[in-house]
């Protein structure tokens, strides 16, 4: 897989994901996800002697990517994380590698300047960003699709495996000295021989389909505008989504969050759900009605839920579902693995220097 590709030829040096220019000893795993590679040393700017201004929006963000913006740009770097510095310090700014989930707005675009001439994101959901002002302003945005398949793909894997088999609620008998030894206690639900069905069947979407296979699910369902060609490798089949969430024993969220999308999971849906279904969603926690969810996991309308995004991020220590047995929640942690947060910040710096070169990004996100 692309992730990787990037972590060993980042540690040789090599090749980086970047704009088009030479392309020639490029490995074909690397074409599948991304079309052109060059050298770091081939980013040239019109301008030789320019090392343009980039402002990294975020005080955690890997070294990868500012080793990579620091070859060529004086890079600044927030101190704080708040909103109001940001603003600040955009001022003026050539380059903004927005490693944050703050909104990426008119106002910031406003306060950055007319020079402005590349941003990029470190994620794969840009439900942040108003896309239809930095279109309109003509500024290349980039993101960072592909590298975080399989880290996120793992943890939905993982809340299907614990919100089914009662993982939170079995730690709450050992805490609460109530461990019982009988044949008929926290009996859960086994993935082997179940629906799944995916709700949002893109490249993470398929590589969740990809981990299941190998526990014998019986049946794997999908839904969204269109048919997936990649979907016929796993014979799942394209159902409306009320069909999917009615026959599903496991329903699986990795759809994009838009206003299509938002609270598509409300107290309806629920009510078409099976007693017996387990809900997992790695996405976006807009997509979720939560108050319909707690009232269907309160009153056993759906078995259990897995989740590792809510909404608001970060959720309330005092919210209602924290106080259920049957809903598993960690704190978005999709993409939180050491291999795949470099790879992004690789990723999206190169997407930087890329539209600093007048270049077509590697991974543009329009």
């Amino acid at each position: 897989m692309l992730g990787r590709i990037l972590t060993s030829v980042n540690k040789q040096n090599l090749f980086l994901p970047v704009c088009a220019a030479n392309t020639s000893n490029i490995t074909a795993t690397i074409t599948r996800f991304y079309k052109t590679m060059v050298l770091i040393k081939d980013i040239k700017f019109k301008d030789p002697n320019w090392r343009p201004k980039v402002l990294v929006t975020h005080n955690d963000v890997p070294e990868t990517g500012l080793k990579l913006l620091r070859e060529k740009c004086e890079v600044t770097v927030v101190k704080t994380n708040e909103r109001s510095e940001l603003l600040q310090k955009v001022k003026g700014m050539d380059g903004i590698f927005w490693g944050s989930h703050q909104k990426l707005d008119a106002e910031a675009l406003d306060l950055a300047g007319p020079q402005l001439k590349a941003i990029s994101t470190m994620s794969v959901g840009i439900d942040y960003v108003d896309l239809d002002e930095v279109k309109r302003r003509k500024i290349p945005l980039g993101y960072t699709p592909d590298v975080l398949n399989d880290a996120v793909a793992d943890i939905g894997v993982g809340l299907a495996i614990a919100a089914s088999r009662r993982f939170h609620e079995g730690r709450q008998k050992i805490e609460s000295s109530d461990w019982q030894r009988r044949q008929q206690w926290l009996l859960g639900q086994e993935i082997r021989d179940s629906t799944v069905g995916i709700v949002g069947f893109g490249a993470i979407g398929e590589t969740i389909a990809k981990r299941l296979t190998g526990f014998n699910v019986g049946q794997f369902l999908y839904c969204g505008h269109r048919p997936k060609p990649a979907a016929e490798k796993y014979n799942a089949k394209f159902v409306p989504f009320m069909d999917l969430v009615a026959q599903s024993d496991f329903v699986i969220i990795i759809c994009p969050l838009t206003n299509e999308t938002r609270k598509m999971f409300n107290a309806e849906v629920f009510s078409k759900m099976k007693p017996s279904s387990v809900l997992i969603n790695v996405a976006r926690g807009d997509i979720v009605d939560q108050e319909a969810l707690y009232d269907a996991l309160k009153n056993n309308k759906i078995f259990s839920a897995g989740l590792d995004v809510m909404s608001p991020e970060p959720l309330p220590a005092d919210h209602p579902l924290l106080t259920l047995p049957n809903c598993f929640i960690i704190p978005h942690l999709g993409s939180a693995t050491i291999r795949t947060r470099n790879d992004m910040s690789s990723l999206a710096a190169m997407n930087v220097l890329c539209g600093l070169a007048g270049e077509p990004m590697n991974a543009p996100a329009y």
